[in-house]
């Protein structure tokens, strides 16, 4: 496995992945209230929080899962990957994006474990088995 990148790198490309998870929770909102009226009280406002959940687990997954990437991190040339090099698989996949989410609920405990970690990896990747290397650039034939 490859070194992990600087912490800056990863944490820039969470910046810009903020960016379009507020669009994909702005998008998700949409069809939710259109069909359940108002949201901001009572069982919808739940509900709602729930499928936004959904909905960017659904962005993160599938990119972890295709490639290994999101936009941002092929902008910054990350990678997510299994221990043993490979792509992340479904379940897995699921498995680091709900571990991150107790990252985020334990006020960013999980992200600071990477400032201690001998391969500078999070706390939810340690977890899931994944890790965050430096990508490859591929040649084009």
């Amino acid at each position: 496995m490859s070194a992990a990148p600087a912490i800056t790198r990863r944490l820039a490309s969470a910046v810009y992945d903020s960016l379009i998870v507020f669009a994909i929770a702005l998008v998700a909102t949409l069809p939710f209230v259109l069909a359940f009226g108002d949201s901001t009280h009572g069982w919808r406002r739940y509900a709602l929080q729930a499928w936004i959940v959904v909905a960017i687990g659904a962005y993160f997954v599938t990119c972890w899962v295709r490639g290994g990437q999101t936009l941002p991190m092929k902008t910054w040339r990350i990678r997510v990957v299994r221990w043993d090099g490979a792509r992340l698989g479904a379940w897995q996949a699921v498995h680091r994006y709900v571990l991150a989410w107790l990252s985020v609920a334990a006020l960013g405990a999980g992200f600071l474990w990477a400032l201690f970690d001998r391969d500078r990896q999070f706390l939810h990747d340690r977890l899931a088995g994944t890790a965050i290397v430096e990508a490859r650039i591929e040649a084009k034939p």
